[in-house]
């Protein structure tokens, strides 16, 4: 059969629509090919792989100030990105942004300049003073005694001993002469973050030394400082936990006083300046405290007369070196405590403390206190106590 002009005709058309078809195909593959060797250019390493073996660390996405310096953040999309890619409609764009958006990686962490039994640079704004000559301690503390009472954090003034080159404090009462000096500011505690103010005031007070003393000074940028905080204190807020449970009379009736002492020491406790009982490990850290479930203080002379509804035993979990040790050992106590008083152990709530209730509390301890870790806080190390307080 006789093939007419018209069918040739459509049959080159659709010849050429292949090849436009197969030449775009190629086009395209070319350009995601391209796409992928900027992105990953200069060996950038898998994200999901890196984050598995860095550490298992379950830290929130907000703790990025947080981190210990020197650790790798991880490389991720932002938000603008995948706004730019919905906007665009163009996978490769997001891609491309994230490509961007990868961080540097950082500086090696620099030394500390303080032992960490006074500072750290995690916990601490640290500021370094260096005079040509010695200057006395009693005339430095008189230039800055009325700007630091002002502050709401704590505030430490040290001094390089020119004979050894050992960090010492100073206070009032030092008569010594320095050439090099650091103060350190705490960044937060259980008040929240030191504010933008507080810490202009703080640089203020320091130039004022540095200025009256010809000391050389360099103030780091305050607004990092201020930004560092706020998620400092982000971080700690979301591990500080404390557990409480409770001891009451069974019937509703009285502890007396007399017994409860003789109890709570027998249990290995002892009644502390602050009206507390507390228990403690072997190097001398708070495991857990038992109080007075009403307002008046357990104190040597009060508790004679003494007569309680309760106990109320709390287990302080960022300032516990061994939350599920301390919890294990608070449980054992308030059983000990129960039994011996004729009480029962409740929760918060007064309802009875439940075997599925106690392992949730034991879960939870231990996932706090890897969090922590994982962030560069030692639970019940100097720099937890001080951010904890």
């Amino acid at each position: 059969m006789a093939i007419s002009e018209l069918q040739i005709a459509l049959i080159g058309a659709g010849a050429a629509a292949v090849a436009l078809v197969w030449g775009y195909n190629a086009w395209q593959d070319r350009q995601h090919r391209k796409t992928a060797d900027r992105i990953f250019k200069g060996g950038q390493g898998d994200a999901l792989l890196d984050g598995q073996q860095a550490a298992g660390a379950d830290v929130p996405p907000a703790d990025d100030a947080r981190r210990e310096p020197g650790e790798r953040q991880e490389p991720h999309i932002t938000d603008d990105a995948l706004d730019l890619a919905e906007t665009t409609g163009d996978a490769s764009t997001a891609e491309l942004a994230a490509a961007d958006a990868l961080p540097a990686e950082p500086a090696p962490a620099p030394q500390p300049l303080l032992p960490a039994e006074y500072a750290d640079n995690v916990a601490d704004c640290v500021l370094h003073l260096v005079a040509a000559d010695s200057l006395p301690a009693p005339a430095v503390w008189a230039m800055q005694k009325a700007w630091a009472e002002e502050l709401s954090k704590p505030l430490q003034w040290l001094a390089k001993n020119d004979a050894d080159g050992a960090w010492q404090r100073v206070d009032a009462n030092d008569t010594g002469r320095y050439s090099e000096w650091a103060v350190a500011l705490q960044l937060v505690d259980r008040r929240g973050p030191v504010s933008d103010g507080e810490l202009a005031r703080f640089f203020d007070g320091v130039q004022q030394v540095a200025t009256q003393t010809s000391a050389a000074l360099e103030l780091p940028p305050r607004g990092e400082l201020v930004m560092r905080a706020g998620s400092l204190d982000e971080f700690c807020a979301g591990v500080d936990i404390q557990f409480v449970l409770h001891v009451v009379e069974a019937s509703g009736g009285v502890f007396a006083g007399t017994k409860l002492r003789g109890v709570a020491e027998a249990a290995g406790l002892v009644l502390e300046a602050d009206g507390v009982f507390r228990a403690r490990d072997e190097a001398g850290g708070e495991m857990f405290t038992v109080a007075n479930l009403g307002a008046e203080r357990l104190d040597a002379d009060s508790i004679k007369s003494l007569a309680t509804h309760g106990l109320t035993l709390s287990l302080d979990v960022p300032r516990v070196a061994d939350g599920e040790q301390a919890l294990d050992r608070m449980l054992a106590t308030a059983r000990q405590l129960a039994a011996a008083l004729g009480g029962v152990l409740v929760d918060a709530q007064r309802a009875p403390l439940a075997d599925a209730m106690i392992e949730a509390i034991r879960a939870r301890t231990a996932e706090l206190q890897q969090r922590m870790r994982d962030g560069g806080i030692v639970p019940g190390s100097t720099r937890a106590l001080r951010l904890f307080s």
